[in-house]
């Protein structure tokens, strides 16, 4: 028997490619003969994968793991695959995000969620990566067991040296730094951050900085909207960092004071998990799969109104006790995710799928 994980992009610092490949190590260490394919692999990643057009025949008694993030034909191969099929699913951002600024992200999310319903009775098992994902399935129709798993995360990762360029940059200025991480992407809701930001250095804290991390490529045209709007409100101390090298991502984490985020729209959203690695204080708005993935860490903001933002990010960084207690609950709720912790529930559910179906 073999168990085969079928992904459409292998790709350095994605997460689910850090996914995939942790799930590779951990079948290995339980014994099993697994293989990844995919059909674009990174030159940093070449020889992690093979490609998927070389991919061998399976048999009934083969497992073939696919995971689910965005519209791609291999989905339609994988449906007619006669073996055990078991999808991860790691969410589709829901299309009418990108209307207006990329029409390619929005035909592959719209395919991605046509797939995602497709499927709902072609699979014999699912691992969803929140209990949001979860729901979003049994609401397509899906009747079979669905077990939700976090992603592995490649926490030792973060051990690494961070950029002395960075931190020699914006150490010790004593400006408070308000950090974001994430792809500029609509669903992000960027904007969000400058609004709640902008009243927090107007009316709270004029020195202090908006950290925005993330690669706009693809989506050059809701990058210039963002930066044309701090340029309208003719806001100091914004920065945009484009796509940087991973030892720079560090160093702003190194110098965060708080994580702000005010995404409506995340499967799971793994910089939450970074932040709490780096004891940075979250503050993030209530949607999708966030509150699943902070349980009781953090704190979650019901509705979108800047100035209770900028108020509740006052509070948070001026009272040491409140701090310390986010920070608490938030080095609580990473042992969750800790690799160990993921590897024996992952164990668990794929151990109880093949007993129950047979190895």
């Amino acid at each position: 028997m073999k168990i085969i994980q079928m992904l459409p992009s292998l790709a350095f610092g994605d997460a689910v490619s850090n996914d995939a490949l942790a799930i590779r190590e951990v079948l290995s260490r339980m014994g099993y003969e697994t293989r990844i394919y995919a059909e674009n692999i990174q030159y940093k990643l070449q020889g992690q994968a093979r490609a998927y057009r070389r991919m061998e025949r399976t048999r009934k008694s083969d497992v073939v793991l696919y995971h689910h993030s965005i519209g791609a034909d291999m989905a339609f191969d994988f449906e007619k695959l006669s073996c055990r099929k078991v999808m991860i699913y790691h969410n589709i951002t829901p299309p009418e995000f990108f209307d207006g600024y990329d029409n390619r992200s929005k035909r592959l999310m719209v395919y991605g969620q046509a797939t995602t319903k497709c499927l709902a009775d072609k699979v014999d098992y699912c691992l969803a990566d929140s209990e949001y994902n979860k729901q979003e399935l049994r609401a397509m129709g899906y009747t079979c067991p669905i077990d939700v798993r976090p992603v592995f995360i490649p926490l030792l990762d973060y051990e690494k040296k961070p950029s002395k360029k960075i931190l020699d940059r914006y150490a010790d200025d004593g400006y408070t730094n308000i950090l974001f991480v994430g792809r500029i992407s609509p669903n992000k809701k960027q904007e969000d951050i400058i609004r709640a930001f902008y009243y927090y250095k107007r009316n709270i804290n004029r020195k202090s900085r908006l950290i925005l991390v993330g690669n706009s490529a693809g989506m050059e045209k809701y990058s210039y909207k963002l930066k044309n709007y701090v340029d309208e409100l003719k806001l100091a101390d914004v920065v945009f960092t484009g796509s940087i090298p991973f030892d720079e991502i560090l160093a702003y984490y190194h110098l965060a004071d708080l994580f702000l985020c005010m995404s409506e729209h995340e499967g799971f959203c793994v910089p939450l998990v970074e932040a709490m690695y780096f004891d940075v204080p979250i503050l993030a708005y209530e949607s999708s799969a966030i509150p699943y993935t902070l349980g009781d860490a953090g704190v979650l903001l019901g509705e979108k109104d800047p100035v209770l933002a900028g108020e509740m990010m006052h509070r948070i960084l001026s009272d040491e006790a409140l701090r310390q207690q986010i920070l608490q609950k938030q080095r609580a709720r990473l042992k969750d995710f800790s690799f160990e912790a993921v590897q024996a529930l992952f164990e668990g559910q794929i151990g109880a799928f093949l007993e129950e179906t047979g190895r």
